[in-house]
């Protein structure tokens, strides 16, 4: 294969996107261009992440490994520099390699022994950052933030770009101390549309394209997205395109956690005490009171999906970008999100230990003109951790030993209807209290606590909300045992094997 006809290959990705999110699937929201993409495209409709946090799983789409093998376990945690990462396999076969957005690799804070380069107060240290040349997890040129809407984390590369842009009152758009706005502000972003981050990912990831075109080089890009991770604000017009009385919020069904572990319980509780959970001393995401007036969730809702349609708009300049430049049919796009999102469903919100499909299963779309199908839906299990094998798998390139992910190729271009039986989602958030896994098959799923004997077992065939936990049920007793072993089994055929056996002792 010369190296003009690799094809480059564009990860691109939101943050915290709830897996039904696409217009052409969910008439409430409007998704133009992700559209585009699934017509153009094969759209996989049972992806999951292998953690349902944003660290782990975005270090599993560089590493191909789960996080209980690259080591970034939760948040505030970071990947080890010597992970080997997808994108020195790039790099070393010639390609290009960029990431534009968020990165989230390593934690805000920083220490002597674990040093954080997207921490404070080196991430709004901007001459540091104007001066950056260095590799990133094998990433060649990052442009970078870490900031989710108006969060006093801004920094990096995205404010060098509000200033080259004008916009040097760009403080007064984020919360202090960095800023001045409110940490309570929310629906209505006073930021023009201009200096919305989502722009500034289009017209870096369109340079980038646009450069490496010109040079006749091949591209590994990954143009990361932040929303629309919470908190909910969204410049106008976004802000009031949906109607908040026309949005269906999810039920919580009546006695829905009566046969649950008791951490779903005590969200439904005005104030729980989660004290027993917490042994890090750090923010344990989702272990509080999940009420919420069903009014206010409605415009929660209503500008979660506005910043979806945002996103969107600027997805869809990146595509017009490959096209303009003829490089769309040698262009392997993936669109997906690296974990889902509760605005409602089970009495949740957001994120925590509970792995219902909202939480676990992402959107996923996959185009490659001419080679992978377009038009398709497929239930073909995938998994984030198969991302980097397929990728050099596609280019033609080696898959390292060390990856444990599958190469889901074949798949993808349509060969085989599938080649997992499972997928297993890690969840560590704690070193014993908190620390769960998921087994996911065809039809069922179960989940295990470490050091505990409660779970759930869900049948997602005849109980495709996941309302009725199976877990104590005595007539699925045998069933549980057998769910149980497969677990075991998948747990160990995910293990590494990075040196053949090349002898007899």
């Amino acid at each position: 294969m010369s190296e003009r006809k690799k094809p480059n290959i564009l990860l691109i990705t939101t943050d915290q996107q709830h897996w039904n999110t696409i217009g052409a699937f969910n008439e409430e929201v409007s998704t133009p261009n992700l559209d585009r993409l699934v017509n153009e495209g094969t759209t996989f409709t049972r992806a999951y992440c292998p953690n349902p946090t944003c660290t782990p799983s975005r270090s599993s789409i560089i590493t191909g490994q789960y996080p209980s093998q690259h080591g970034a376990w939760t948040l505030g945690t970071k990947l080890n520099e010597n992970v080997h990462t997808v994108g020195e396999d790039f790099i070393n076969a010639g390609y290009k390699t960029s990431l534009i957005g968020k990165a989230h690799f390593q934690p805000l804070a920083s220490t002597k022994e674990y040093t954080s380069l997207e921490s404070y107060p080196l991430l709004q240290d901007l001459d540091y950052w104007r001066n950056f040349n260095s590799r990133f997890y094998g990433f060649e040129n990052v442009e970078l933030t870490r900031n989710h809407g108006n969060e006093a984390h801004v920094g990096q590369h995205y404010a060098l770009w509000l200033e080259e842009k004008g916009c040097t009152e760009w403080r007064d758009y984020f919360q202090a101390p960095t800023g001045k706005m409110d940490k309570e502000s929310k629906h209505k972003w006073a930021i023009p549309e201009e200096y919305h981050y989502s722009a500034w990912i289009a017209e870096r990831t369109n340079a980038m394209i646009k450069e490496h075109h010109e040079k006749d080089e091949n591209f590994f890009m990954w143009a990361s997205f932040f929303d629309p991770h919470p908190p909910y604000i969204v410049p106008e017009p976004w802000d009031t395109m949906y109607d908040p009385d026309a949005i269906t919020v999810p039920e919580l069904a009546e006695e829905e956690h009566e046969n649950n572990p008791l951490h779903f319980k005590k969200t439904q509780e005005e104030n729980p005490d989660f004290s027993e959970y917490n042994e890090s001393g750090y923010l344990l995401h989702g272990f509080h009171s999940h009420l919420h007036n069903r009014k206010e969730i409605k415009k929660d809702i209503a500008v979660y999906y506005g910043m979806i349609s945002l996103l969107d708009k600027y997805v869809g300049k990146i595509l017009d970008q490959l096209d303009t430049l003829g490089l769309a049919d040698n262009t392997i796009i993936v669109f997906t999100s690296d974990h889902g999102h509760f605005y409602g469903h089970h009495g949740l919100m957001a994120k925590g230990a509970f792995h219902y499909e909202d939480l676990i299963k992402v959107p996923m779309i996959v185009r490659y003109p001419d080679k992978v199908p377009n038009n398709r839906r497929s239930s073909s299990i995938q998994s984030l951790v198969d991302l980097a094998p397929t990728f050099l798998n596609l280019a033609n390139l080696p898959v390292p030993k060390t990856m444990t992910g599958i190469d889901q190729s074949s798949v993808w271009l349509g060969e085989r209807e599938r080649l997992r039986n499972h997928a297993i989602c890690e969840n560590r958030h704690e070193p014993t209290t908190v620390h769960l896994k998921t087994f996911v098959d065809e039809r069922y799923k179960i989940t295990v606590y470490y050091n505990q004997k409660h779970g759930e077992l869900f049948d997602l065939k005849d109980d495709p909300n996941e309302i009725n936990n199976l877990w104590e049920n005595p007539s699925f007793k045998e069933l549980k045992s057998e769910l149980l072993l497969k677990f075991i089994w998948a747990e160990l055929g995910k293990e590494a094997m990075p040196m053949p056996r090349i002898a007899l002792a």
